[in-house]
């Protein structure tokens, strides 16, 4: 039940749901999440971590950048589902459409430079 209950506390923030809508579409560092949601650094990786420990995104070091993507769900399989539902959920919220249109925009050697 540790599981279950892990994935569906990380689902109940709106921001972390608009994290994970932005990683269906691509990895991205911090630094381009944070331009895309408006958040402070500090706060995105806070709900970075809390995704990564209900199995939800995974991420991987390359350099200066930690690249996040979502999880193939292997080690929570309550992750898995739930990320299989997303999908297809929200596609039509304004806040996700506003949300995928920045995502052109985010180029990590720009934001990151200023």
């Amino acid at each position: 039940m540790k599981a279950f209950i892990k994935v569906m506390k990380a689902l109940s923030d709106p921001n972390r749901v608009k994290i994970l809508k932005l990683l269906q579409r691509r990895d991205l560092c911090v630094c381009e999440i944070q331009a895309a949601v408006g958040l402070a650094q500090p706060t995105v990786s806070k709900h970075l971590k809390i995704l990564d420990d209900a199995g939800l995104v995974t991420y991987t070091k390359d350099g200066l950048w930690v690249n996040y993507r979502l999880s193939d769900g292997s080690s929570n399989p309550y992750a898995s589902a739930l990320l299989g539902n997303l999908r297809h959920w929200l596609e039509d919220d304004p806040e996700i459409e506003d949300l995928i249109k920045k995502l052109p925009e985010l180029d990590r050697e720009k934001i990151c430079a200023r």
